[in-house]
C-alpha cells in the first residue's frame, strides 16, 4: 500500500502545530489511543524536525511534515523521518525535491492554472489550501470536472460541521484538520481530550464516509 491511499484510509489528517518537542510523545500517543494514527507536523515553529522525529520513530504513526516551503525544509524532514511532504503551494523546486528524495508530495493548487501547473509535474493529487475561503467543497466538486484525474485533500477550514459536504465529493481523497489536535490543549497537556476529540472525529469521518459509499 504506498503512503497516499494509507492516507486516504485514514480520511482525516490530524495538522498539527507543536511548539514544544517535548509534547510530541504524549501527542503521539493520543493520537495512536484516539485510532488516528497519522500526523501532518507543520514547519511553522522551530521544534518541527525534532517533533517529526520523535513521533517516526515510534513505528506506530505516519508522520508527514506540513507548511514545507523550500527543498532545504523537504530534506531536514525526510532527515527527521518524514514520510510524506505538505505544502501551502505549488512549488517545482519542492516537488523536484520531494522525487529526489523517495517522499510523496502533496503541494497546494487551488485555481485550475496550478492544477495543470501540478500534473505537468506528475503530480495528481493536491492539497487544496485554504479550502474555506476558496469556495470550498462546491469550488473543489466543479475543478473535478474538467481534473477527471485529480483527487483533492482539502485543508484550512475544515469541521465537523462541513466535513460531511467535502466527503461527499468523490475527488476528495482526505482531509486535513486541526480541530481534533487544537495548540491549547497540546500546550496545557490535554491529552485525554485530544484522545477524546480525536476518537470522535474518527468515528464521523468512517460515518460519514459509509454513508457516501452507500449513496454512490
Amino acid at each position: 500500500m504506498n503512503i497516499l491511499t494509507e492516507l486516504e484510509q485514514h480520511i482525516i489528517i490530524p495538522v498539527v502545530v507543536l511548539n514544544n518537542a517535548a509534547d510530541a510523545a504524549p501527542l503521539g500517543d493520543a493520537l495512536v489511543a484516539g485510532g488516528l494514527p497519522v500526523a501532518e507536523v507543520t514547519f511553522r515553529t522551530a521544534a518541527a524536525a525534532e517533533s517529526i522525529k520523535t513521533m517516526a520513530e515510534r513505528g506506530d504513526i505516519l508522520v508527514g511534515a506540513g507548511t514545507v516551503l523550500t527543498p532545504e525544509q523537504v530534506n531536514q524532514a525526510v532527515d527527521a523521518g518524514a514520510r510524506y511532504i505538505v505544502s501551502p503551494g505549488l512549488s517545482a523546486a519542492v516537488v523536484e525535491q520531494c522525487r529526489k528524495r523517495d517522499v510523496p508530495v502533496l503541494p497546494g493548487a487551488v485555481t485550475p492554472s496550478e492544477i495543470q501547473q501540478a500534473l505537468e509535474l506528475g503530480i495528481k493529487t493536491v492539497k487544496f489550501f485554504p479550502a474555506g475561503t476558496n469556495g470550498g467543497a462546491s469550488a473543489i466538486k466543479a475543478l473535478s470536472a474538467p481534473f477527471v484525474d485529480v483527487s483533492f485533500v482539502p485543508t484550512g477550514g475544515v469541521s465537523p460541521d462541513n466535513l460531511a459536504d467535502y466527503l461527499a465529493v468523490p475527488a476528495v481523497r482526505a482531509v486535513g484538520g486541526s480541530w481534533m489536535v487544537p495548540g491549547k490543549l497540546i500546550e496545557a497537556g490535554e491529552f485525554d481530550t485530544i484522545i477524546d476529540k480525536t476518537a470522535n472525529a474518527v468515528e464521523l469521518a468512517h460515518s460519514l464516509r459509509s454513508t457516501t459509499a452507500t449513496e454512490g
